[in-house]
């Protein structure tokens, strides 16, 4: 199943919060709706900050991938996150989260980004199983966060 992939825009931030609500369902995770109306134009309005991309198969909204951008002296100069990647549960096991991986990896090629990173939550084997399959490696660390 070959999936397409759409840019968003501001007009998609409905089907954008949608999804996100999915996917925080799905990882069991609080979902701040306040939070995300408020970071999705920053995106949505400055490509500097990363690209938000819905993925399409047979002219339905199967789910979304956001991928990030920084900077790591340890990477070596641009690097980039995938920040959130979901496919609605129908339209798992069928390769579209390897193309979304490999969609990633092309925007990141494109940009001189040396490094692509992501998160997994430590229970979700079958994402685990994907992502080492793509090619990431698990870094035997902790990812601490301080909300400022």
């Amino acid at each position: 199943m070959e999936p397409v992939f759409q840019l968003a825009s501001a007009s998609n931030i409905e089907t954008l919060i949608e999804l996100m609500r999915e996917l925080y369902a799905h990882d069991r995770s609080p979902f701040e709706e306040q939070r995300a109306r408020s970071a999705l134009p920053l995106i949505l309005g400055n490509d500097s900050y990363g690209q938000i991309y819905l993925m399409w198969v047979n002219a339905e909204i199967v789910g979304y991938l956001v991928v990030t951008f920084g900077f790591s002296l340890e990477y070596g100069g641009r690097d980039a996150f995938v920040d959130e990647l979901y496919i609605q549960k129908k339209y798992r096991r069928q390769g579209i989260g390897k193309q979304a991986l490999l969609f990633a990896e092309e925007i990141c090629r494109d940009r001189g980004i040396q490094a692509l990173h992501l998160e997994v939550e430590r229970q979700n084997t079958n994402a685990q199983a994907v992502y080492r399959k793509a090619g990431f490696v698990d870094h035997d660390r902790y990812l601490l966060t301080k909300w400022l």
